[in-house]
């Protein structure tokens, strides 16, 4: 019964990390934002139209704000 529990509580735990993840987005030449690519790596599916919307400043880039607004707001997955 005991490792029953302890098996589920681990499941359990697993489950809610996964939860929680958050894509990883790779700043590649350390510019301190993201361009078009280094998004696509992350998420591929991310067209030209949907990093436009993620780049609410129009600068070609995405900093941190605008991408965690961006996944604040559902536009891309945590």
């Amino acid at each position: 019964m005991k490792l029953a529990a302890l098996t589920l509580g681990t499941v359990l735990a697993l489950g809610a990390a996964q939860v929680h993840a958050e894509t990883m987005v790779e700043d590649m030449d350390a510019s301190g934002a993201y361009s078009m690519e280094e998004l696509q790596a992350a998420y591929p599916d991310l067209t030209e139209d949907g990093f436009a919307q993620i780049d609410t400043s129009g600068d070609g880039e995405v900093d941190a704000d605008e991408l965690a607004a961006a996944r604040e707001a559902g536009v891309v997955a945590e």
